[in-house]
This record gives structure tokens, sequence and C-alpha cells, in this order.
């Protein structure tokens, strides 16, 4: 059985993933609107991994017993001024989400709920790839910023991600 205490933290991080989901999502919408379809692409990637994220606590929390709780998600922005911005934006979301889980390790080391701790190592294995991802993508925009070219080299190379079987 599921520590209340962490059944609670688990179903408040399903919220944060799907809201993560969407803001990716919405990134996304705003790069097509832009004709951008590399950068929608790895969003719309970007989204599906959030809400199998989402659908890994949502399962981990039904397997041992617990219920699950779904809870308001907040609208996400819809517009950014540039393409630094909104990938800076990601980077920001994805660090808060680092501390997130690993609030929700911490949880699981005061609870003693070990089979938590275990699930947990592989959203903190994540986590790192995912501000890895961010922080290259922020690199080349400021390089392609600071010489005013190449967006469409960059659109390109993005819209060849593929999204990944979990």
């Amino acid at each position: 059985m599921i520590p209340k205490a962490m059944q609670d933290a688990m179903n408040e991080q399903i919220k944060n993933e799907l809201y993560s989901a969407y803001l990716y999502l919405s990134m996304a919408a705003h790069f097509e609107s832009k004709t951008l379809m590399g950068f929608a692409n790895w969003l719309r990637i970007q989204a599906k991994e959030e809400l199998g994220h989402a659908m890994k606590f949502y399962d981990f929390i039904l397997e041992r017993g617990g219920e699950v709780t779904l809870k308001a998600i907040d609208q996400p922005p819809s517009s950014w001024q540039s393409n630094l911005e909104a990938f800076e934006q990601v980077l920001a979301h994805e660090q808060k989400v680092t501390k997130n889980i690993h609030d929700l390790y911490e949880l699981a080391l005061k609870e003693k709920d070990y089979p938590s701790q275990v699930m947990l190592q592989w959203f903190i294995e994540e986590q790192v790839e995912e501000e890895k991802n961010a922080t290259e993508i922020i690199e080349k925009l400021k390089l392609i910023d600071a010489h005013g070219t190449a967006v469409l080299m960059l659109d390109h190379e993005l819209s060849k991600r593929e999204a990944e079987e979990e």
C-alpha cells in the first residue's frame, strides 16, 4: 500500500506532468502558426512524453492500491517573443520539474517508501536528459541569434526527432 502522503504528492505530480504536456502542446501550436514545423514537431513529441510520465505516476499509484485524484490544470501561455525565449521557458520548466521529482524522492526517503524510491530513480535520470536537451537547443539558438542565420537549419534538425517507445 502506498503511503497517503506519497499518494497525495504523486497525484500532484500527475497534474504537474499534464501541465507540462499542455505547455509543450501550446508551444507546438505557437511554432506551427509560425510555420516552424520542426520546432513544433519537437514540442509535440515532448508533450507526448510528458503524458507518458503522468501515466507512469497514475499506474504506479493504482498498482500500489492507492487512489488517483486528477486535479485542475492551469492554462499555459500561448505565445513567446522569440524562439530563444520559448526554449528558455522549456529549460526553466524542466528545472522546476526536476525540483518536484527531487522533493518526491525526499518524501519517499522520509516515508521509507522503497518502491517509490526505485520508481523515482527513473525520473531522476530522465530529468538529467530533459535539462540537457533543452540546454543544447538554447545554446544553438544563442549561436543563431549571434550570427543572425540558420533558424531554418535548426528547424530541420528538430523535425527529425522521433518519439521513443516506452
